[in-house]
C-alpha cells in the first residue's frame, strides 16, 4: 500500500537522487536517507525512523540496505523495495567505480592527500548530527515518561559508547542485546511500580 502520492516513477528519481549523492560513507548516506524519508516526503516520522534504524542494526549484512528495504517495503512492497534498491545502488555503484579507478591513479598526488584528510572532520560531523536527530525522539519520550527514563536512556548511549571505545573487540551484538535488555528490565519494573498497576479500591465497596 502506498504511504504518499508519488508515482513510481517519481520515487524512483527521488532514490537515483540520492545514490548520486551519496558521498561520505555510511554516516553521510545515512543523513540523505532520513532527510528525504522524514523531512522531505513524510514516509516516516522521526520517531519510526529511528526505531527503524534501530531494528536494521540486529541484521547482519549492511544495515543501510536494510533499512532502504523496510521504507521501500512501507511505500510500495515488494516494487517499492526494487525501487528504492535500485535507485540508490546504481549511480552509487558507477561513481564508486568511477572514483576508484581515478584514486588509482592519483592517489600519491600531495594534494590528494590533503583533500581526504579535510573529508574526514565533514564526515564525522554529519555522523554526530545524524545520530542526534535519531536519538532526539528516544530522548523526547524519554524526558515526556520521567527524568528518570532520560537519565537511564543517555547513560545507556554513554556505557555503550564507553563500551565500544574501551573494548574494540566486544561483538556489537553484545552491545545491542545488552542495552536492549538493560532498558527491558527498567521498563519492566517501573511499569510494576506506576500507581495504574496498582488500583485502588473502590470506596462503594468499602465495608464500614
Amino acid at each position: 500500500m502506498l504511504i504518499d502520492s508519488l508515482s513510481p516513477r517519481r520515487f524512483f528519481a527521488i532514490w537515483l537522487l540520492l545514490g548520486a549523492q551519496s558521498f561520505g560513507g555510511g554516516s553521510a548516506s545515512l543523513a540523505l536517507i532520513r532527510r528525504a524519508a522524514v523531512d522531505a516526503h513524510g514516509w516516516l516520522t522521526e520517531a519510526e525512523f529511528a526505531r527503524d534504524w534501530a531494528l536494521v542494526q540486529l541484521a547482519p549484512g549492511i544495515n543501510l540496505l536494510a533499512l532502504i528495504i523496510l521504507i521501500g517495503r512501507r511505500w510500495g512492497g515488494a516494487r517499492g523495495i526494487a525501487l528504492a534498491l535500485g535507485g540508490l545502488l546504481v549511480p552509487s555503484a558507477i561513481a564508486t567505480v568511477l572514483m576508484t579507478a581515478a584514486y588509482a591513479r592519483f592517489a600519491t598526488l600531495p594534494l590528494v592527500q590533503a583533500a581526504l584528510r579535510g573529508i574526514l572532520p565533514a564526515t564525522v560531523g554529519l555522523g554526530l548530527l545524524t545520530a542526534f536527530q535519531i536519538a532526539r525522539p528516544m530522548l523526547r519520550q524519554s524526558r515526556v515518561e520521567s527524568k528518570l527514563s532520560l537519565g537511564v536512556a543517555v547513560a545507556l548511549i554513554c556505557a555503550c559508547a564507553a563500551l565500544a571505545a574501551v573494548w574494540a573487540r566486544l561483538p556489537v551484538l553484545f552491545i545491542l542485546f545488552g542495552a536492549g535488555a538493560v532498558f527491558a528490565l527498567f521498563r519492566g519494573v517501573t511499569a510494576r511500580a506506576t500507581p495504574e498497576n496498582h488500583p485502588v479500591a473502590d470506596s462503594s465497596t468499602t465495608p464500614k
